[in-house]
C-alpha cells in the first residue's frame, strides 16, 4: 500500500451525465480524466449493456450535452474542425453535432447551428427543441454568407478590450461577463435544418419541458436587474400566443415539468425562510400556483466533495413518480416520491448519488459509496449492484483514513460531524490537526471521500469536519441562519473543535489549523478575528466584507442582503458588524489565501482586502492569486492549478503546525 499523494486526483476517473437509451436496453454516460500535460480534461463516450452490465467507450468527447437519437444512436456537441475551432476562439457562436451509432464506427457531423446551444430535448417526432444562448445587440450569425461572417468576426475582436454593462448581474461564475446575455427556446429540424425560435430575445429561460406539442418554461424578462422571480409559460409548439400560467413576482421557480399530463413546478415563495427555503410543489389554476406538496428538503442535493467532474440528473419526473436525491444529516439518499408527496426511499446508506436516470421505474445511479470514488449502480429491490470498476483497482493501492462520526450538542441542536486520524495513526504520539469548513452555508460534509482531506491525513494530520447550523440536510429550520452568519454557527464549529479535542488526546491543541472555501473561506476569516486557538489557516475564496460582496459579486445583490437581512444603505452597521474585515486589527493566526481572479460568486477583492488588512496589522499572511479560476479551482480548475493550490495550503500548514 502507498500513500495517497497529492496529484493522486489526475489517476482517478469522473464518471457524469447517465442517461438510459429510449428503450431502457443501453445507458450512455462521459467518463473524464484529468491530464497535467494538456493542463485540461479529457472526456469519452462510454454505453453500458443493461442486461449484462458490461460497459465500453464509443467515442471521444470535447464536451458535456449528448442526448439519444433513437434506441440506437447517440447524439453529441464537438468541435473536431481546425476551422471551426479557430471561428469559435474568434468569438462565433457556434454549436456542431455529431452522430454516432452505438455499433461503432466514425461519427459523423449531423447538424450544424449557428447558436451556443446549452440543452436538447428530442422530440418524438424527430425535431429537436433548444436551449441557445443569444446576446441581445449581438450579431447574428445564421444565414451570413462568408463576406459577412468575417466583418462580423472582425467587429467582435475589435470590441474585445471594452464591456459595456448596463444591467445586474454584469457576470456570472463560470460564464464571465453576462450582460444582455439570455437563453431562448428555438425549435429545430435536423431533417432540413429548418429552425423558429419560440421566446422572443429579451426573455430569459431559466428552466424547460417538454410534452404532446406544447413546451412549458420558467422565465424572466430582465429590465436593468434580473429578478430572483419568474413567470411560468406555456405554448403551442404549432405555434400561437404562449399563455402564462404565473406571473413573474409570485416565485423563485427553481424546475418546471409536466408531471401526470400537467405542468407542474418546483418553487419557493421564500416567506419563511428567504432565498434558502426548500421548494415546494405546485399546479396552476387561474393564473395562481397552487400548492401540492412540501416536503423540508432541497430535491437535487448532495453531500460535499472534491472527486467529481460533470452534471446529470439529479430530479427526475417519470410516469407517476418524481424522483429525486436529497441529503439526510451526512449522507445522500434517493427517494421517489408519489402525488401527494409520499416518498418511498431507493437508495440509502453512506454515501452519495452523484445523478441518475429511471426508466420504467429501473434505476442507474452513479455515486460514490463507503469510501470508494465514484462507480455505477443499479438499483434492485432495495440494494445496489455494482456495474463499473473505474475507480476500485488504483484505490485499492493507497492507504485511506475511516472517518469516524462525533456528535457534540450546541445550544440544544445535535451538530455532526467526522473525524479523519493520521494514516498509520499511534496513539503513544502527538500530532496536528485541521479543521475543514464546508462552503454553502447550505451545504454538508458527509463520510464520502474527500481528496484534500485524505492527502492531509495520509500527511500525518487528524482532520475534522461538521455541518454547523446554516447546513442542507436538516430542513428549513436548521439551514435559515439569516441575519446571524458569524454567531451560533461560529459556535457550533468551536464546540466541535472542543469535541474533537476531547476525545482525541493525541491532536495537540497548539497544532491547529483552518481552512474552509467560500462560506468556509468566509468562516475562516470571521475565526481568525475571533479566536487566537488556531495556530495557522488558509482561506480560500472567502468573503471579507458584505458590503462590497454585495455591490460586486454575481449574486451579490440579491443573496447577501438576504441572508445578512439588510442592505448597505438600508443597514450597513449590521453589514459590516457580519464582515470580517471589521475584525481584521484583531488577527494574530499566519494566513493563506488562495483566490481566483475570475471568482465572480467571491470576488478577488474580498482576498486582497482581508490580505491587506492583515498585513497592515503585522499579521503573518500570503496570497496566492491563480489567473483564469473561477470560484470552482478545488473542484474543476486546470489540474496543474488544482495541485498547485492543494500545495501552497499543505506547505502553509506543514510549515506552521509541524
Amino acid at each position: 500500500m502507498q500513500k495517497l499523494e497529492l496529484k493522486d486526483f489526475l489517476n482517478y476517473r469522473y464518471a457524469s451525465e447517465l442517461a438510459f437509451a429510449p428503450d431502457g436496453a443501453h445507458a450512455a454516460y462521459v467518463v473524464t480524466r484529468a491530464c497535467e500535460q494538456d493542463n485540461g480534461y479529457k472526456s469519452a463516450l462510454w454505453v453500458l449493456d443493461v442486461a449484462s452490465g458490461e460497459s465500453r467507450q464509443l467515442t471521444a468527447q470535447d464536451g458535456p450535452g449528448f442526448f439519444w437519437d433513437g434506441p440506437e444512436a447517440i447524439v453529441f456537441p464537438a468541435l473536431r474542425d481546425k476551422d471551426d475551432r479557430r471561428r469559435a476562439d474568434r468569438g462565433e457562436p457556434m454549436t456542431v453535432l455529431y452522430r454516432i451509432a452505438l455499433s461503432g464506427g466514425e461519427a459523423q457531423e449531423w447538424l450544424r447551428l449557428p447558436y451556443r446551444v446549452r440543452r436538447v430535448r428530442r422530440l418524438d417526432d424527430g425535431r429537436l427543441l433548444m436551449a441557445c444562448e443569444w446576446k441581445l445587440g449581438g450579431p447574428d450569425f445564421a444565414d451570413m454568407d462568408d463576406a459577412a461572417r468575417e466583418e462580423a468576426l472582425k467587429a467582435l475582436e475589435q470590441e474585445r478590450d471594452y464591456e459595456v454593462i448596463d444591467e445586474i448581474p454584469f457576470w456570472m461564475n463560470g460564464q464571465g461577463f453576462t450582460n444582455k446575455k439570455r437563453t431562448r427556446l428555438m425549435l429545430c429540424n435536423p431533417a432540413d435544418g429548418q429552425r423558429r425560435f419560440l421566446t422572443a430575445p429579451e426573455m430569459d429561460v431559466r428552466s424547460f419541458d417538454v410534452e404532446s406539442g406544447r413546451v412549458l418554461y420558467a422565465a424572466t424578462t430582465p429590465t436593468g436587474k434580473r429578478a430572483v422571480t419568474c413567470a411560468v409559460y406555456e405554448q403551442a409548439l404549432a405555434g400561437g400566443e404562449a399563455a402564462c400560467l404565473l406571473p413573474d413576482g409570485r416565485l423563485e421557480v427553481e424546475r418546471v415539468a409536466y408531471w401526470r399530463g400537467e405542468p407542474v413546478c418546483l418553487a419557493t415563495d421564500m416567506a419563511r425562510h428567504g432565498l434558502n427555503e426548500n421548494p415546494a410543489l405546485y399546479g396552476f389554476a387561474g393564473g395562481e400556483a397552487v400548492r401540492r406538496f412540501y416536503r423540508d428538503e432541497e430535491p437535487g442535493g448532495n453531500v460535499s466533495a472534491d472527486a467529481r467532474y460533470g452534471g446529470g440528473y439529479s430530479l427526475r419526473f417519470e410516469g407517476e413518480y418524481l424522483y429525486y436525491t436529497v441529503v439526510r444529516h451526512t449522507d445522500t439518499v434517493l427517494l421517489r416520491v408519489s402525488a401527494d408527496g409520499e416518498a418511498d426511499v431507493l437508495v440509502e446508506g453512506e454515501g452519495s448519488v452523484d445523478c441518475f436516470d429511471v426508466h420504467e421505474g429501473r434505476v442507474l445511479l452513479c455515486g460514490m459509496r463507503g469510501l470508494g470514488l465514484q462507480e455505477l449502480y443499479a438499483c434492485e429491490d432495495g440494494a445496489l449492484r455494482q456495474l463499473t470498476h473505474l475507480n476500485d483497482g488504483f484505490l485499492a493501492t493507497r492507504t485511506l483514513s475511516t472517518p469516524e462520526a462525533l456528535t457534540v450538542q450546541s445550544d440544544g441542536v445535535t451538530i455532526e460531524g467526522f473525524v479523519l486520524k493520521p494514516v498509520g495513526f499511534d496513539p503513544a504520539k502527538r500530532y496536528p490537526g485541521i479543521l475543514d469548513i464546508h462552503g454553502g452555508p447550505k451545504v454538508a460534509f458527509g463520510s464520502v471521500f474527500f481528496h484534500e482531506m485524505q492527502l492531509w491525513a495520509n500527511e500525518g494530520y487528524f482532520v475534522f469536519f461538521c455541518n454547523p447550523r446554516g447546513g442542507d440536510g436538516r430542513g428549513d429550520a436548521f439551514a435559515d441562519i439569516r441575519g446571524k452568519y458569524g454567531t451560533i454557527d461560529y459556535d457550533d464549529l468551536m464546540r466541535f473543535t472542543d469535541a474533537v479535542l476531547a476525545r482525541y488526546p493525541q491532536l495537540d491543541a497548539a497544532r491547529l489549523g483552518v481552512t474552509g472555501g467560500s462560506y468556509g473561506g468566509f468562516m475562516t476569516n470571521w475565526i481568525i478575528g475571533h479566536t487566537d486557538r488556531f495556530a495557522a489557516a488558509a482561506s480560500q475564496r472567502s468573503i471579507a466584507n458584505w458590503i462590497s460582496k454585495t455591490n460586486m459579486t454575481d449574486i451579490g445583490y440579491y443573496f447577501n442582503t438576504d441572508q445578512q437581512l439588510s442592505t448597505p444603505w438600508e443597514n450597513h452597521e449590521k453589514m459590516w458588524w457580519h464582515s470580517p474585515l471589521k475584525y481584521a486589527d484583531r488577527c494574530k493566526t499566519p494566513t493563506l489565501f488562495i483566490h481566483s481572479d475570475e471568482d465572480y460568486r467571491c470576488c478577488l477583492a474580498e482576498g486582497l482586502q482581508m490580505f491587506t488588512a492583515l498585513k497592515y496589522h503585522g499579521c503573518e499572511a500570503r496570497l496566492c492569486m491563480f489567473r483564469g479560476e473561477n470560484h470552482e479551482l478545488s473542484r474543476s480548475g486546470k489540474p496543474k492549478h488544482r495541485a498547485r493550490r492543494l500545495q501552497e495550503i499543505t506547505d502553509w500548514f506543514d510549515g506552521h503546525l509541524k
